[in-house]
């Protein structure tokens, strides 16, 4: 069945710049894997610690990430960042 994805604010600004950076197609491949499945491995994921504890992350590349969180019962993956979180 699959879930719901739903962009941030912030989100959506962070697409724009990976577009710059010629990494939306690789963006777009691990969206689609969360939206089927966002507990699917591979691609790895990691659970995260301190303010986003929750929340899960996927390398897009060494440097950047999609994170997320995920309500199961909603079957909706809000995606908080498609940058870094570092920032």
């Amino acid at each position: 069945m699959g879930y719901k994805l739903v962009y941030t604010r912030q989100a959506a600004k962070d697409a724009k710049k990976l577009e710059k950076a010629g990494l939306d197609r690789k963006a777009r491949e691990l969206l689609k894997v969360i939206k089927e499945n966002p507990f699917q491995s591979p691609p790895p994921y990691e659970g995260l610690k301190g303010d986003l504890k929750g929340a899960y992350a996927r390398r897009i590349n060494v440097q950047y990430r999609i994170v997320y969180e995920v309500f199961r019962d909603e079957r909706v993956v809000k995606i908080l960042r498609m940058w870094t979180h570092y920032e």
